[in-house]
Parts: structure tokens; sequence; C-alpha cells
């Protein structure tokens, strides 16, 4: 019976235990960010302390602008996340299955992914102008290669015993129940390079040519010299990636139960 009572606690503290090794470093980080603030280590003029800028984040969100550039953000990144994953993974798909297309795309893939996403910016503003297509394909770029690649490591990695066993079945059998369902991992891998590439990419794309988002709050900042509103707008950027690959890793879990 004692054994059975003390089961709850141990389980509850195990759990109190992993919040408390998921937060000590970033509180650790603050509070020694607050001291060198206080004491004069840090210039407040260069970087402001933790309490400006929780001062700072609150009058944003009161004042509806924190949101407002957020939600533009948010809707670029979802818009060319989803194309970009979409394009990476009917690539990938297609050229982990077939050896021909592969050949066909390697030497395009090995040209043109080492490009970087910011690279293409002055291209896509000089074909399709400072407008929201050219904003949304510089995101699709970014998240398009992370997504193309681990498709493609997924299905080359697939084990070749189950292929083996399972070769008395039709192709189609093969593919749907056997390949993609073992490429899964590797392509939410991708998935989540992607979405972390897409934020970086909306970022540079807003810095560049853009009159809202949050790479634009950013940049104006540093126009008007107020750094304590680019840390909110960076570490913005930061909690919300955070918060999407959370999100991300539950839809794993559940989707690839097995």
């Amino acid at each position: 019976m004692s054994n059975k009572k003390q089961e709850p606690i141990s389980e509850s503290f195990i759990q109190i235990y992993n919040v408390f090794l998921f937060i000590i470093a970033p509180v650790t980080l603050v509070i020694i960010w607050q001291i060198s603030s206080n004491t004069g280590l840090l210039n407040k003029n260069i970087l402001p302390s933790p309490k400006r800028e929780v001062e700072t984040l609150i009058s944003l969100l009161a004042s509806g602008k924190l949101q407002g550039h957020l939600l533009v953000s948010f809707i670029r990144v979802i818009k060319g996340f989803l194309i970009g994953t979409f394009l990476g993974l009917s690539l990938g798909t297609c050229m982990g299955l077939s050896k021909t297309v592969q050949k066909i795309f390697t030497t395009l893939v090995g040209v043109f992914r080492p490009i970087p996403m910011i690279a293409w910016i002055p291209l896509l503003i000089l074909w399709m102008g400072i407008t929201e297509t050219s904003k949304v394909a510089v995101i699709s770029i970014g998240s398009f290669w992370p997504v193309l690649l681990n498709t493609i490591q997924g299905i080359h990695s697939v084990d070749k015993k189950f292929l083996e066993v399972a070769s008395t079945l039709e192709k189609k059998h093969v593919i749907f129940s056997i390949v993609l369902p073992s490429a899964l991992p590797s392509v939410f891998t991708g998935i989540r390079l992607g979405i972390s590439s897409a934020w970086t990419s909306v970022v540079a794309a807003e810095m560049i040519a853009a009159s809202k988002g949050i790479g634009y709050m950013i940049t104006y900042a540093r126009e008007l010299s107020q750094p304590h509103i680019m840390l909110v707008g960076v570490f913005t950027i930061g909690f919300v990636g955070l918060i999407i690959d959370a999100v991300i890793q539950y839809l794993q879990k559940k989707i690839i139960y097995w």
C-alpha cells in the first residue's frame, strides 16, 4: 500500500524536476543579465536590462503594435512554409522513389542548394516587386530545401529488410505501407528545420522590403536607435519559433505513434 501511495508523489517530483531543468538555464541567464546591468558591466544604451525589456513588451502589447507585426509575419510564414513544404515533399518523394528523377534533378539541386536564401531577395524583388508575393516566395525557398533533403534521405534510409519482406506486394502497397511510413521521422525533421528556416527568411525579407512585420519592426527600431524594441522583436521570434516547434513535435508523436 505504501508503495502505491508513493508512486504519484515520485511522478510529480520527476515532472517538477524536469520543468526545473528546462528553465534553469534561461532563468540563470536573465539573473546574470540583470545583475550586470545594475552594476554597470553592460551598457544599457546598447543592451537594455531585462526589466526594461519587460516594460517594453508590456507597452507594445498594450498598444497592439507587437500583435499587428507578429500577425503579418505569421501569415507570411504559414503561406510560404506550406508552399515550400508541399514542393519539397512532392519533389523529394519523386527523387527518393525514382533513380531517373533523382538523376535529372541532382545537378539542379547541387547548384541551387548552396545559394543563401538572402541572395534571392534582390532578384525576387526585381521580378515581383515589393509585394507579398516576393516575401512569400523567399519563405518558400527557405523552407523548401530542408524538407526536400530530409524527405529524400528518409526514403533512402528505409530498412532493406522491410523491402525484402514486402517484395511480394504490389508496388503501390510497398510505397504507402512501407516506404513512406518509414520515412516519416526524417520528413518531420525536415518540417521542423523548414519552419525554422521560414522564420529566418521572413525576417530577412521584411528587413529589406516591408512596411509591416517583425523584421520591419526590428529594422525600424535600429534606425531610431531603440535596442529595447529590437530585442523584443528578436525574443518574440524565438518564443514563437519555440511554440511552433513544440506543436510539430506533439503532432509527430501523435502521427508516428509506432
